[in-house]
């Protein structure tokens, strides 16, 4: 079997790309994680999403220790090949808080979203 051929990434000064994860289902942004072309290829090959931990300075699969894994259903890359968007089938909350999603907090804007329709793209 000939080895998997994946894009080249835009990398950060740490080696790294955003990765940001989206529930395949329904559409949801679930976290954001960061990768480096290891990370990505554990990824696309092993058919669990890997990460590039910052903090720990190692790999970690989402839910080896948590039982909540990702699996990958689609993987993208950004325009700017900085970035990488993973839809996944998700077991369990994505966030280490317990939260279903990492985005829970809002945060108040000077000037909401019309919700009347006007404004949209055609």
């Amino acid at each position: 079997m000939s080895e998997l051929e994946l894009p080249t990434l835009k990398k950060d000064a740490d080696g790294l790309v955003a990765a940001v994860i989206q529930d395949d289902a329904n559409g949801d942004v679930l976290m954001v994680g960061h990768m480096d072309d290891e990370a990505l290829r554990r990824t696309a090959t092993e058919g669990r999403v890997t990460f590039w931990s910052r903090s720990r300075q190692e790999y970690w699969r989402k839910g080896d220790t948590s039982g909540n894994i990702q699996v990958p259903r689609s993987i993208a890359l950004d325009c700017d090949g900085d970035a990488i968007l993973i839809r996944v089938e998700q077991t369990g909350p994505a966030c280490h808080t317990g939260a279903r999603s990492c985005f829970f907090t809002p945060i108040p804007m000077a000037h909401p979203p019309r919700t009347d329709g006007a404004g949209e793209r055609a």
